[in-house]
């Protein structure tokens, strides 16, 4: 269990910070909730506490490890002749697992393939949505604007 000040990541929606854990009576039903403060924009979530696991709500990676990935990150091998919806299936899969290494492989994969084709619509919201669930976790983890983390990031998928 949390507590509140814990920092978590939410996938799908980013990182932030637990600002209260309180008990809500909804359709009936009492439980108790974690009550996120994303870091990035001014959204607000509530995460029930005994669904915390099954969400993939996990504790912000630590600085040494978003370090070694801002350092190693994979480049891609995926096959260029797949199907962009397949692919569009494929990278939102990886993006909801929460796991921070298939977040960055989707960056660097969907950055990839930008230098040499035009990104679909739907390609170009998820590479968004991937930047931005990593930059909340990379503000968090070193304390930094969101500015500076788009730089790191921009950094990192240009290499």
């Amino acid at each position: 269990m949390f507590q509140v000040g814990d920092k978590i990541m939410y996938p799908m929606h980013g990182a932030g910070v637990i600002e209260a854990i309180e008990e809500k009576e909804i359709l009936g039903v009492k439980q108790n909730y974690y009550v996120l403060k994303i870091t990035t924009g001014s959204m607000q979530v509530m995460i029930p506490v005994e669904k915390a696991e099954e969400l993939g709500i996990r504790a912000v990676v630590d600085a040494c490890e978003l370090d070694d990935i801002l350092r190693n990150a994979a480049k891609p091998d995926s096959d260029p002749s797949t199907q962009w919806n397949h692919r569009h299936r494929v990278f939102l899969d990886k993006i909801k697992t929460g796991n921070i290494h298939d977040g960055v492989e989707v960056i660097c994969e969907l950055a990839s393939r930008s230098l040499t084709k035009t990104l679909s619509r739907g390609e170009k919201a998820v590479l968004d949505q991937a930047r931005q669930i990593f930059i909340s976790e990379m503000m968090l983890v070193k304390g930094i604007t969101e500015d500076e983390a788009n730089d790191l990031l921009d950094q990192m998928v240009s290499c």
